[in-house]
């Protein structure tokens, strides 16, 4: 499914190592997805979408959202004709949602609820 643009489960662990340099002293990746040749990672601070361009993707842009800057969020589960979950994000700047899409594979109830614990803090 991540052919059609659709987010899955990668290891945090994993991500963990390969963004280390992103990453803030005690910063953990709590989740990490991976969408074609993007990322998200959720960390115990912050949301991390990074975002790579251009034909080769050498070109990176890393977009950090502090979960303070998070108005609200809402996800739609999958269902039985439509086997995508998806994460609408509202940033307290921007009345447009991020929108991000996943495989019937990710776990949308660990999505939502590591949000809802960084969130509501």
């Amino acid at each position: 499914m991540a052919l059609f643009g659709n987010a899955h489960a990668i290891d945090p662990g994993s991500a963990q190592q390969e963004y280390a340099r992103l990453l803030g002293a005690g910063e953990q990746v709590q989740a990490a997805y991976l969408l074609i040749r993007d990322t998200i990672l959720l960390t115990n601070r912050r949301l991390i979408m990074i975002d790579k361009q251009g034909i080769t993707g050498k070109k990176v842009e890393y977009h950090s959202i502090p979960y303070r800057s998070i108005s609200h969020f809402a996800v739609e589960t999958a269902g039985h004709f439509d086997l995508d979950a998806e994460l609408k994000i509202w940033i307290s700047s921007s009345e447009t949602p991020i929108e991000k899409t996943f495989t019937k594979g990710v776990d949308i109830y660990e999505v939502q609820a590591i949000l809802t614990h960084y969130v509501t803090q």
